[in-house]
């Protein structure tokens, strides 16, 4: 199936609705969407350190406030 979308004449807030609802499709089957060898290794390594005291987990929230005070302020 091909898809068009006039990519040309969207803006990014317009781009970005359209991936968010993607993903939001794709998570409403998430046992259907493959997952590559390496990433599932990545998780794996990223769990057991969480389980070992070695990384936590922050609230989405919080972790985005946290990547905003880091990035770099736009003119």
């Amino acid at each position: 199936m091909e898809v068009t979308l006039p990519l040309d004449r969207m803006s990014i807030s317009e781009k970005l609705q359209v991936l968010e609802a993607v993903w939001d499709d794709l998570l409403r089957t998430p046992d259907e969407v493959p997952v590559p060898a390496w990433h599932r290794d990545v998780l794996e390594a990223r769990e057991r350190r969480v389980h070992e005291g070695v990384a936590r987990f922050d609230e989405w929230a919080r972790a985005k406030d946290r990547i905003h005070e880091r990035a770099p302020r736009r003119a």
